[in-house]
């Protein structure tokens, strides 16, 4: 069975490894509306700015740069961090890319102090 990190004492050191890997950032209505809100957009000039409809066309999803960061990451950080959207918020709790363990600047932490 493989590892995991045990995220009990998670705290996000702001490595931005998440908002650096390559798919998909799903939109709730909620996140949508309040991230326009947040641009001062309107919620159809924010999504047909900045979102694309999912390959299986159950929803909308935040574009990537041409590397495959979040379009949102600038080099101070997310510059929509007060109304990012839920998936952000759930990360790490509710789900992990899958080289969390290796990317991940507070996993690589507790990795090492393990060791």
């Amino acid at each position: 069975m493989k590892p995991t990190t045990d995220l009990t004492n998670f705290q996000c050191i702001q490595c931005h490894a998440c908002c650096k890997e390559k798919g998909y950032v799903r939109l709730t209505t909620q996140d949508t509306i309040a991230i326009a809100e947040f641009m001062n957009m309107d919620v159809w000039t924010f999504t047909d700015s900045f979102t694309r409809l999912t390959h299986d066309r159950t929803g909308l999803s935040l574009t990537e740069k041409p590397n495959g960061e979040c379009i949102f990451l600038t080099e101070k950080g997310c510059s929509i961090n007060p109304v990012k959207p839920a998936q952000c918020k759930d990360f790490p709790w509710k789900w992990r890319f899958s080289s969390f363990e290796r990317t991940c600047g507070w996993a690589k932490g507790q990795r090492s102090s393990a060791e």
